[in-house]
């Protein structure tokens, strides 16, 4: 069996949540509250009801990563809807492998180093938002790319795709910063989608169709 470490030390808490919920959970809480006290009580339950959901949206468990040489792990929680060569990819700079996760609502939102390395370029998009799943949406929706570079010298590149609810895309990386494979880096807030391309000689360890956690499923290796 492959080890598995923390990333990151794990949080001593029951319900971890993400920091940019904190404002909107609080926002609805309060607005439940209000409505308790002025005697309003399905509109009141109707606010506690969205706020619990808004907590289940950000929530953000810790995760425990696989350490496999030359491993990469899936950057979101969600379905693969696109795992296979490419002739060229504009956002690789050329031949690539490239994987897809579609994030619905109902996932988990926080996004992770696929591998642990150097952040070299980090690239934000704006454009439309059309639905995630789409694979247009890699083309044309708001999106930002991270470049990232192994200590062996392989690179890849993730990018952050907003989808049609999604506004709002979080990275908390800039040029030359370092992570660990599996640590936390951002999040896109309701529905998105994250591509994950990689070299040519990559191999794949999923496929269309598969369902795979951030940090702890393995997408493929590199040589």
């Amino acid at each position: 069996m492959e080890p598995f470490v923390w990333p990151e030390p794990p949080r001593q808490v029951a319900f971890p949540i993400a920091r940019p919920g904190y404002g909107l959970i609080a926002a609805a809480a309060f607005v439940a509250l209000v409505l308790a006290l002025i005697g309003w009580a399905w509109p009141a339950v109707v606010a506690l009801v969205a706020t619990l959901a808004i907590a289940g949206f950000f929530r953000d468990p810790d995760r425990v990563v696989p350490q496999a040489a030359g491993a990469v792990v899936s950057p979101a929680d969600g379905k693969v809807v696109a795992a296979g060569p490419e002739a060229h990819s504009s956002v690789y700079g050329g031949p690539c492998v490239r994987v897809s996760v579609f994030m619905s609502v109902f996932n988990v939102h926080v996004n992770r180093a696929p591998i642990a390395g150097r952040v070299t370029r980090v690239d934000y998009h704006p454009g439309k938002f059309i639905a995630a799943n789409l694979d247009k949406s890699s083309d044309v929706n708001e999106r930002n790319a991270v470049t990232l570079e192994s200590a062996d010298g392989e690179r890849i590149v993730v990018v952050q795709i907003a989808g049609l609810i999604a506004r709002r895309i979080i990275c908390g990386l800039s040029v030359g910063h370092e992570v660990n494979r599996g640590q936390r880096y951002g999040m896109i807030c309701f529905g998105s989608r994250l591509d994950v391309f990689l070299p040519p000689e990559a191999r794949l360890e999923c496929k269309v169709g598969d369902r795979v956690q951030a940090g702890t499923h393995i997408l493929g290796y590199l040589r």
